[in-house]
Parts: structure tokens; sequence; C-alpha cells
């Protein structure tokens, strides 16, 4: 059957009832009744008095007879005139009491003409709602089929029958005197009147059926069964399917008697088919109807008189004959919500509270049991011919879905439903989005019901295309819905236009609810939420849109036109354009954010002023306008919708008048100003809601087989054909029922579902912050293993040039991300890294150190790391590219690895100008074609932890300086981070020509932008380029991971991958001292007693003491740290270099360590107490005062020394501080020689602890050799000591390892070791 779709006009208005009342007048009352009037009869007095005087004057002799008769005349009229007067008052009483009678009645007779039309309008109001049922197809012929909703006070109100009702025109009785003094006859009258008039007979009673959860009719089957067709006639042709469902429960044999109902919309299933379509809500059984009507009408709660009726759970009426319900069903024991159990007969068996039985004959409707039997109405019946006619009228029509309007401003409805979209999740997108491919009707959306139910649509075009925009601002109280109406308006636009003519740029500045879901759509170019929590988006926000305005400008510049109306009209003509949408922008809370960010305000002027021409829309949303921040954009805003206000005066800043405050509380209440005469009030449709349950085939069948099948078209459920095998096998997976369609799927969810990857996707104007921190293997092409190279990318571009990725840079402006390089081949080679603690330095470091490893061989780039970081980059150590990694407390290591570098740069400086090499970029060709004059390539410092260096290593600060200023041109490269930049010195960080700056503890701190710097969020990682580009650091890693739990695991797993796949020879290991060297390795004395004493840390090279230069030598240190020893070496240098009769050694030795070390032949003197070694020493100051030259030595003899002979004297002195002596020492003898030493062959050197050693510099003897420039070898010693010679700080050192200090260096070497001969092998 063919089926014809109506659209529900809004419902129009009957007859008006009458209203008021009627004050009837009082009746004339009796006159009063008068006696003889002894005052009318004085009034005659005097014309007696006149006639007896004129009798009296004619009565004399001379008078005549006609005198006599005359005066007797006169008499006589006089008498006769008293006696009229007295007579006519009585008469006049009379004709005055009928005279009043008869106004009276005329009063009645008007009143009764006016009271008869009230009666007539009462009448034709009561039939206009409740029609005879023989009447009713001229409703269901007309426009107002189904005009009652659910909203209307009279839903599921039927006519029962005609009766007697009360005039709703009141007549109220006069005031009256009692009955005995009115005038009978208008008394009467008026009692008669009153009686007759106060009530109306021949009306419609009418019976309010979601009262009562059951209705019961009892009587002869005939009187019952006509009445219950009445009922339901009256309810399927004023009520929708949708909003009232009719199920029959009939027995077998009363089956025929209401198959005519099949034919009715009412009883059609909306979840199960049959072979005759969709299954008619008609059974036989309890059971079987529960099961037509689906769970969740069997799971309704219990019985709430007057509940609301929603799509969801729409009233229904379910009609009973014959059938006894089961003890069971809740039908019968207490009735279910929006629902009526019809009883035709009484057979049903239902109780409850709410439950009317009605006792049915032909003339009687009366309620039974009660005690009066009292008549409600003579009942109205309908024939069954009648009902089947109007059931067949009614059969084909449906409801088209959209939104029926009798009272809007009362009435819930939904998007769908403005639409005319029947199914959300099936509706045909390119239908509808088809007829807004023409400029004219594009950007016009309904957003809900006028006040006269007519759709109030939103144009957001320009008022030149006969719109209402572009620019908007809409203001609503808290729960004014002003969110849901936001959801609306952008789905309502996404449903009707497509992506490439619609975009949407949505802004919540709080939360992110309001928009939640919307970026699935197509249409969606950025959703950016929760603002207030993420300051530093807003920037990024304003970048993005001004970014988009400057790209749409340049578009339509490139394309030749000024405005995008142009433009699309061009493209519309065939030029060969893309497709140019328009964006609109809804903003929510601008208020706030305004307050937060003020010079955002720039952007949306900018979007308001250019806005119009660049197809860029703009609708703000906030609670509250504040005018005084949006002034500037007042004159752009075109449209202005109120919702409900929190004031008047608010609303009559946004509207002009203060009616928007006066709207309901109810959400969705507002008005709409489109231009500054228009005010439009509404009520706006909701996409929220959930989405009612669809339509769901109980055992689908394919429909060719279905149109195969010719079945009788019965009320009962006729069986589906048996599906055929092929069919069985392609049928697709069974639907889920009713039951178990998520409840939580909301309508908004359902469009957006249905609308998901349909058409172009729109342009990304946002890019989602930069939160998930990448891998390198997103950043670098394939990694492979390579025979040659090792593993590493084949295809990047940069290998070996020094250019590798670190991580991406956000760029919004141009709404794009772009690779962040380090270039380090260039004059930027050196990097400064700078963030607070946890902010990823390290995990940079790594990442940088790893890029380049995975780009470049070991032979072409070598790292060499301090970590002083927290020991992560000790993870890079496995590296064949890693040529050391030393922590803080190794602290050797720290120092040769810069001592290295720096005999590296040395060693290149020396060797590019001897070899002709004009800058590095010659050098790595040189390499790359086998040539070079080292082992290293690109040499990278790495130092995690600038501060450790200031504080620890104070010394290596100016050496890894040096580094910097000049190593750049010799392959040397720098590489810091520090917390802060005020750690690292202006002149090296100027230096430092790669930047990144991590979030810092103070942005006040930045180098690149205090204000930028204060944007970066607390993301590890996250920084600055020296441009002011937000970037994220890359994680060192190829597994593609995001995560930084396990990222030393990834990364060492990394290392160990590259180390394993690599040929060749690792990046050549930082030599270190040796914790113990022997004397042997050291070269033997030479010249004039030239010593090794051991090698330098600097170069690892033999230092040397020359006593010919400097003829004297100190040694300081705790005990056990090598001071003895160091004096065996000396000692084993004398010997080795000189026979007993060239030298001889005076021992100072109070522990006898050296005793057995210096054979006799060598001794010529051995002391262990102050008072032996000052007598030596005044002899030997004797002998050698003998030597000092005389004035005749010439320069030449000097240096010849020919002017004196025997051995060289070596005093060694042992433990100087347990010698005690006089007021200048044991050795103040020998004081004054000691500036002539070298002259006359005389050698000191002296070892003392350094405890109390400050003041034991003090000393004569100690003080004057370090006037005289001799060096010093300051052993560990510990910090409380303090720095007491030259410029060397108490360190602690292993034993054997000392200063060798200078009055202009400081040196660190390693001493010799020289085993005792004896068991006894201590230093």
């Amino acid at each position: 059957m063919s089926t014809f779709v109506i659209s529900r006009p809004p419902r129009r208005p009957g007859p008006p009832l009458p209203q008021g009342e009627l004050e009837l007048q009082e009746p004339p009352a009796l006159p009063e009744a008068q006696g003889a009037d002894v005052s009318s009869v004085l009034t005659y007095l005097p014309m007696g008095l006149g006639s007896g005087a004129t009798v009296l004057m004619f009565a004399n002799p001379g008078a005549n007879s006609g005198m006599y008769v005359a005066s007797g005349l006169m008499a006589l009229s006089t008498v006769g005139m008293v006696f009229s007067q007295l007579g006519r008052s009585s008469g006049e009483r009379k004709r005055k009491l009928k005279g009043e009678r008869r106004d009276y009645l005329r009063y009645l007779a008007q009143v009764r003409r006016q009271v008869r039309r009230a009666v007539d309008q009462h009448r034709a109001a009561v039939d206009w709602d409740h029609p005879e049922p023989a009447r009713l197809w001229t409703v269901a012929a007309g426009p107002r089929l189904w005009e009652r909703r659910p909203a209307n006070a009279d839903f599921a109100e039927v006519r029962i029958g005609t009766g007697e009702q009360r005039s709703l025109l009141r007549l109220v009785p006069p005031q009256t005197k009692p009955v005995e003094d009115l005038e009978p006859l208008s008394a009467g009258a008026l009692r008669r009147f009153i009686r007759a008039y106060s009530t109306v007979s021949g009306v419609a009673t009418a019976l309010h059926l979601r009262g009562f959860s059951g209705v019961e009719l009892v009587g002869a089957p005939a009187e019952t069964r006509g009445f219950a067709r009445a009922v339901l006639a009256q309810l399927v042709t004023f009520h929708a399917p949708e909003d009232l469902r009719v199920a029959v429960l009939a027995s077998p044999d009363r089956v025929d008697t209401w198959e005519w109902t099949k034919w009715l919309p009412h009883l059609e299933s909306t979840r199960a088919q049959d072979a005759a379509g969709a299954a008619r809500l008609f059974a036989t059984g309890h059971d079987e109807l529960l099961a037509l009507l689906g769970p969740d009408f069997a799971n309704r709660g219990e019985f709430e008189p007057d509940a609301p009726v929603s799509p969801a759970e729409p009233y229904t009426v379910v009609l009973c004959d014959g059938v006894v319900l089961p003890e069971h069903s809740r039908l019968a024991a207490g009735g279910l919500r929006n629902a009526l159990l019809l009883d035709v007969g009484g057979t049903a068996g239902h109780e409850g509270a709410y439950r009317l039985s009605l006792e049915v004959d032909r003339d009687r409707l009366a309620v039974t049991g009660t005690a009066d039997g009292r008549k409600l109405a003579v009942p109205d019946f309908l024939g069954q011919a009648r009902s089947e006619s109007l059931a067949r009228l009614m059969s084909p029509l449906r409801t088209s879905g959209a939104v029926d309007a009798d009272e809007p401003m009362a009435t819930d409805f939904d998007l769908a439903q403005l639409l005319g979209i029947r199914d959300p999740r099936a509706f045909p997108v390119d239908a509808l989005w088809r007829p807004r491919a023409q400029l004219s009707a594009q950007l016009r959306v309904p957003i809900g019901l006028g006040e006269d139910g007519s759709v109030v649509e939103l144009d957001l075009k320009e008022s030149a295309q006969g719109g209402m925009g572009p620019h908007g601002v809409l203001i609503g109280a808290t729960g004014s819905g002003k969110s849901e109406l936001l959801r609306t308006l952008v789905v309502g636009l996404a449903t009707t236009h497509s992506p490439e003519a619609l975009n949407f740029v949505l802004v919540d500045f709080k939360g992110g609810a309001t928009f939640l879901g919307a970026e699935e759509l197509p249409h969606t170019s950025a959703v950016i939420t929760n603002l207030a929590d993420e300051l530093p988006l807003v920037d990024r926000m304003q970048d993005s849109l001004h970014g988009e305005m400057t790209r749409r400008q340049e578009l339509l510049r490139q394309a030749g036109h000024s405005s995008r109306l142009e433009y699309e009209k061009a493209r519309a003509q065939g030029a060969p354009l893309d497709p140019f949408p328009t964006l609109f922008v809804v903003c929510d809370e601008f208020s706030e954010l305004l307050a937060t960010k003020p010079e955002f305000m720039e952007l949306f002027v900018m979007i308001g002023r250019l806005g119009r021409s660049l197809g860029v829309h703009l609708l703000l949303a906030s609670q509250r306008l504040d005018e005084g921040r949006i002034h500037a954009l007042e004159s752009h805003l075109s449209y202005r919708i109120a919702l409900r206000t929190f004031s008047s005066s608010e609303s009559r800043s946004v509207i002009g008048v203060a009616d928007a405050y006066e709207l309901p509380s109810a959400p969705g209440h507002g008005y709409l100003k489109k231009d500054t005469t228009s005010l439009v009030r509404f009520r706006a449709g909701y996409v929220s809601g959930p989405l009612s349950s669809p339509v769901v085939e109980e055992n689908p069948v394919e429909p060719q087989q279905v149109a195969r099948e010719v079945v009788p078209f019965g009320p009962l459920h006729q069986p589906l054909p048996t599906p055929s095998r092929a069919a069985e096998a392609e049928r697709p997976p069974h639907s889920p029922d009713q039951s178990e369609v998520d409840d939580s799927v909301t309508l908004m969810d359902a469009l957006i579902q249905r609308m998901r990857g349909q058409g172009p996707p729109a342009r990304q104007v946002w890019l989602p912050p930069l939160a998930d921190p990448p891998s390198l293997d997103v950043l670098l092409p394939a990694v492979v293993p390579d025979p040659h190279r090792g593993l590493g990318t084949a295809d990047w571009a940069g290998s070996g040039a020094l250019r590798v990725p670190v991580g991406v840079v956000d760029r919004p402006f141009e709404q794009r991300r772009d690779l962040l390089l380090a270039d380090l081949g260039g004059a930027a080679g050196h990097v400064g890294v700078v963030g607070a603690p946890q902010t990823g330095k390290s995990t940079l470091l790594r990442t940088l150190v790893l890029s380049l490893a995975l780009t470049h061989t070991p032979a072409e780039a070598q790292f060499y790391c301090l970590d002083f970081g927290g020991g992560t980059l000790g993870g890079l150590a496995g590296l064949p590219h890693v040529g050391s990694v030393a922590a803080r407390l190794d602290r050797d290591r720290v120092r040769r690895t810069v001592a290295e570098l720096t005999d590296l740069l040395e060693h290149r400086e020396r060797a590019f100008a001897d070899l002709g090499v004009e800058s590095m970029s010659a050098y790595r060709r040189a390499r790359r074609s086998g040539a070079g004059a080292d082992r290293y390539g690109d040499v990278f410092l790495v130092v995690d932890g600038w501060s450790t260096v200031r504080q620890d290593f104070e010394d290596l600060e100016s050496a890894i300086s040096e580094l910097a200023a000049r190593g750049l041109g010799y392959g040397v490269h720098v590489v810091v981070a520090a917390t802060r930049w005020s750690e690292i010195r202006p002149w090296l960080r100027d230096l430092l020509g790669t930047r990144y700056e991590l979030r810092l503890g103070d942005s006040l701190e930045s180098e690149v932008s205090s204000r930028a710097a204060a944007g970066v969020p607390p993301l590890p990682g996250r920084g600055l380029t020296t441009d002011g580009l937000h970037f994220l650091g890359a994680l060192p890693r190829l597994d593609g991971g995001s995560s930084t739990q396990d990222l030393s695991v990834a990364t060492k797993g990394l290392v160990e991958e590259i180390a394993e796949f690599w040929p060749g020879e690792g990046a050549p290991e930082v030599r270190l001292l040796p914790a113990e060297l022997p004397a042997r390795e050291l070269p033997p004395a030479e010249g004039d007693l030239r010593v090794a004493l051991g090698l330098d840390e600097q170069r690892l090279r033999p230092v040397w003491h020359d006593f010919g230069q400097v003829p004297h030598l100190m040694a300081f240190g705790d005990a056990e740290t090598g001071k003895t020893n160091l004096l065996r070496l000396v000692a084993r240098g004398v010997m080795e270099r000189y026979r007993p009769d060239e030298a001889r050694i005076l021992l100072a030795d109070p522990r006898r360590a050296l005793f057995p070390l210096v054979p006799e032949e060598y001794r010529i003197g051995y002391a262990v107490a102050g008072d032996t070694l000052a007598e030596l020493a005044g002899n030997a100051a004797v002998s050698l005062r003998a030597r000092l030259p005389g004035a005749d030595i010439t320069p030449g003899r000097l240096r010849r020394r020919d002017w004196w002979s025997g051995p060289r004297l070596f005093v060694l002195v042992d433990d100087y501080d347990l010698f005690v002596g006089g007021m200048g020492g044991v050795l103040e003898p020998l004081a004054e020689l000691l500036a002539h030493g070298a002259d006359i062959g005389f050698h000191l050197v002296v070892a003392r602890s350094t405890s109390g050693a400050m003041r034991a510099m003090m000393d004569p003897v100690l003080r004057r050799m370090w006037e005289l420039g001799c060096p010093g070898l300051l052993f560990s010693y510990p910090r409380e000591e303090g720095k007491f010679l030259g410029e060397a700080q108490p360190r602690q050192l292993p034993a054997g390892r000392a200063q060798f200090v200078t009055r202009r260096s400081v040196q660190l070497v390693q001493t010799g070791f020289l085993a005792q001969p004896e068991e006894d092998s201590t230093w």
C-alpha cells in the first residue's frame, strides 16, 4: 500500500468558549398601599372657602334666583373636585406596577437572547473539540487530522456522549427584597429564567483518559462495542501515530469485530514486520501482544496520572475484548505508565486504584458501583461500517517526522523534526546538502519555532545577500540553553551544508562539553577547548585564525577576486577553482576569553572587518555581555540572540528591550534580533536528547522475496516466507533488537555518525597541540643497516652534513608542523639547551646524539659526554660514536675528556696550517676520500649540567670556553645543557648558535621572549626556538613509542642495535692517567739532572723537573699520598745521573723510609731529629758559601760553574713538619743560599704534611723557595686547609697524584711509583 506523508500544521484554534458572568437585575417590588391624603384635600380648602363666601355674598334680599343656582353649582363642583382627587392616587399605583412588570419582562427577553447566544457558542466550542463520532470523517479529511499534541491539555481526552453541563456564562442572581415584596409575576419569570439557563443540555461530555490506568465497559455487547469504537475513532482522529499507539487484544471469536482496526496507522508496529509489511499490534493472547509491543512497553514504570508523553514513550491504548488477562499481567494489576487498558465487556479482570467502570446502556452512561447510579451522559456509539471507513481514510497517511507546533513555546522538539528527518541514522546526506549548493540557499538553518509555530531560521549571510550576518552574538544565563543552541546551530548547518561549502572553527574557552563530538564532523577545521586551563593555547589559536585570514586573502589575490562571493560565482560558472568554503567561527564564553586575553579583541575586530569578504563568519557566545570589552566590535555584530538573561539591563544591552529577562526558566526560550526593528521570539530545538529507538526488523527477509508472495492483509500476524539457502548465506548479521540500543546515543551522535566520512574533509586550521613526543623513526626516513655505514638512514639528505631532526616545530600561523632541525655544519655548530629541572634537557641531548649517530658513521662524528644531569647520558656509553661518558664523581675522566679535546684542537690547528686545509668542510671532504690529519671527524663535547662545571670544575670552564671559541673551525663542537641562561657566561652564550629553550623556572630569564616563555606548557620536551616558535623534542627511540616510562630501555636497545651493525672501529677513547704509574715507565734522568716526575693530565706526557733551571722543589700532602715516593724518585734520578763523586745526598728522614734507598757512598749526612738536621745544615752552609761566585766570575764561567769543584749537594727533607728547630727553623742556615742553588750545585727538596700548611708557609725556607719560583707538588689534602700555594685548590686525589703548581699554572700529574727495596712498600 502506498503511503502519503503529511505535515501536521499548527493546531487551529476553535470557537472561543463563553466566559464571564452576567448580573441579573432585580425584579420590580410591589408599591406601598396609600390611605386618604389630607394634604391634597387642604389644597382645595381656599377654593371651598371662596365658594362659601360667594354664597354668602349672594344671600341677600336683593339677589335673584340665578345667583342661587350659580352658588350651588360652584359648591357642588368643589365637592366633586375633592372626591376625584382622592380616587386618582389608587389608579396611578396600578398603572405604575403594570409598567414596571412589562419593562422587566422585556429586559428578561433581551437577556434571554444574550444567554442563548452564549449557549450556542458553548455548544459550538465543545463540538469543535469533541465532534459527534459520525462526523469524525470530516476532521480526518481536513487539516485538523492529528492536531492534538502531548503538550495539549486535552491530549487523550475523548467524548463519551452528550449531557447537561453548567453554563460557562454564570448568571448572578440579584440581591432582592423578600419575595412577598416582589412583584409576583416578575419574580417567577426570574426564577424560571435562572433555572432554564444555568445549565446547558445536549453538550458533549468528555473523559480524560490519562487519569485512569483502565476503563471497563459494562453492558450489552452491542452497546459496549459501539461505545468503544466511538472512543477509538476519536483517539485515532485527533492523535498522531507517533504520539498514540493502539493495540488490540481480542479473543479468536471476536477478531472479526475488530478487524477494521488493521487499517489504522496507529496499529502498525515500529519494530517488527511480517509477510504483509509492518506487523499489526493485534493479538489473541496476552504474551503475544506484549511481544509485539516490545520490551520498552513491558518495562515501563508504574502508572502515573498525566505522566509526560514523548516519542520514546507514546501513549498506548490496549483494547481488550473477550480475553482474561493472566494474574502476572501488569496491565491488569495496576497499569503501566502512559498506557490505558480499555476493557470491552469487563472480562479482563483489571484491578487498581485508577480503574474506572462504566455502565453503557442505549440512552444512559453511568459509573458502576455508585449509590445513586447518577447518569453521566447519553452515550455515543459508532457503527462498524463507519469505523472502517474512517480507518481506511487514514490508512495511507503518515507524518513527516517534522516538528508539529501547536504550542511551540510549550513543546519540546529536536533538530531532526525541524529538518524533517525521520531516521537520523540513515537520512540521505547528499540530498540535504544538494539544495545548499546555490549561494542564495547557503548559510541558512532552522534553529527553532516562533510563537506562531513558524520555523525560525538563522541566515548567516550578509545583509547584501538577504541574510542577517555575517557576525553575531549570543547571550544566555546559566541554564538558558546557550550551549544546546550552539550545538543545534552547528549540527544543523553541518546537516544541510557540504564541507565544500562550510567549515567550522569551534572554540570553548571553558571546559569542552559544548562541542564534544563535533570534531568528528567532516566540516570541522578546528575544535579548540579548555583554553581557560591552558592559556598558552589562546595565543596559538590567535595565530591559527590570523594565519587562516592571511591564507584566504592570498588565495583570493592569486585567483584575481576581491571576495569569496565573486570567487564562488566564478566557480559556479565553470572556472577551474578549488572550493572556497565559508569558515564559521563559534566562540563560547568569549567574555571570559577577553577578560583573560584582552589582546584577542584585535583578532575579533579583524574578522569583523575582513570576514565579510573572506567568507569568515563569527558568532560570539557568553553568559554575560561585557559592553566595555566588546565596544570595538559592536558595529560588526549584525544579529543578536538573547536567551534568558541575568538581569533586565543585560537584556536591553543585547536586544534593546528587557523582554529576555522575563523569559521562562525552561531552556531554549529566546529572542532573535536580526535588524534594528525585528525582534522574533522563538524556542530552540535540541540535539542532545536521547535518540528514539530505530525500526528494527525481526526475522528480516529479502524485499524481493516478499514481493513475490501474495498474502491476505489481516489484523493477525502473517508468517514470513522461508528464505532460500542462498539468501540465508548472504543475509547480514542480525541487528540488535530495541532492548540492545544504547540509550546513551543522542541525536547529535547519530547525525554526526551519519555524516562521518561524507564529503571532503575540512582543511585543518588548528592542528592538535604538541602533546605526545614523536620518536626518531617518525622524523627520519627508514633506518636500515648498511654494510659500510652501519645502521642508519639511507635517504636522509643531511647524512654526513651535521643536519639532523631533533623534534617538531609548531607553526600555527602557517597551520603546519615542521621538523626541528639542528644544522651544526656551519656557524651554528655549538648547541645550548636550557630548561628548568625535569623539562627534558637530557632527553633532548640524547635525541641529538642518536639522531647524529643514525645519520653519521663513528668515523664522521664522535661524542664525549660529561654527564652531570643525573646519569641519563650513561646509556649512550655503548654507542660506537661515543668515546667517553664521564660522571661528576669521575673527576679524572672529566678532566681528561676536556684535556683530550683541547689537545685535539691544538693538533688540528697545527695540522691545518701544515697541510693547507682551508676549512672544516674541506677537511670533511678529505676524510671522506681517505685522507685526514687524525682519527677524528666532527667531535662533540656534550655537557649535561653546566652548573656543575662552574661549581666543581671551575678550572675547566675556561678550557671549554676556549674549545667553543676556536673549535668550530676545526670540527670541535660544544653542546651545553643548563637550567638557566645566566649560568652560562655571556661570552660563551654568544657562541651557542643553536639554542633550544625549554620551559624555564622564571620566564623573565628567557633569551627569546619572556611572554612566549611564560606560555610554554609544563610538558617535558616542550620549548621555544630562537624564532619564538613552540617545539616538542623527539624521544631517542626507534620503536614508534611516545612514552617516557620505558625510554631508558628503548634507548639502550637502540644503542646496542647501532653498535651491532657497525663493522669498524669506534670513536677513540679518552686516555686516562693510570691509577699507578711504575717508575720504570718514565724516561731516565737526563742533562744536568732533568728528572721525570710523572705524566701530566693534559697530554699524558712526562712532567720534567729541571734542577739545572729550578734548583729546588716542594711537596705537600696528607699522609700516604706520595710525598716520600717523590723523594725516592728524585734520589733515584740523582743516583742514575751522577756518580758518588759527582753528587751527594743529605737525607732528613725522621721515619727512616729513605734510608734503604740511598747507599752509603751517596749519603753525606743522615738526620732523624731536628738538632741533627740543624747541625748538618750549618755545616753544609759553610761549605756552600765557599762556592758563591765572586765579582770576578764572568757570565760564561757562571754558566760553566768552573770556579768550584766537588760534588753537587741534594738535600732531601721528608716530613719537614716533624723537625723542630729554633725561631728560624732547622734549615735556616741554608735559606740565604737558596737563591744561588743552581750556581753552586745546591738543591733542596722538601716534603711536608698539609696540616697547618698555611701557617707553615711562613717558614723562612719555604717562603723563600716560593718567592724564588720553585714549583710545588700538592698531593691530596682536605678542603679545610684552604688554598695556600698559588691558585691550587684543595683536592682529594688518589695516592701518587698531585697538582704540579707553578706561579703560572696548576697541572695535574701522576707521579711515578718506586717501590721500597725492603718488604715495606708503602708510600
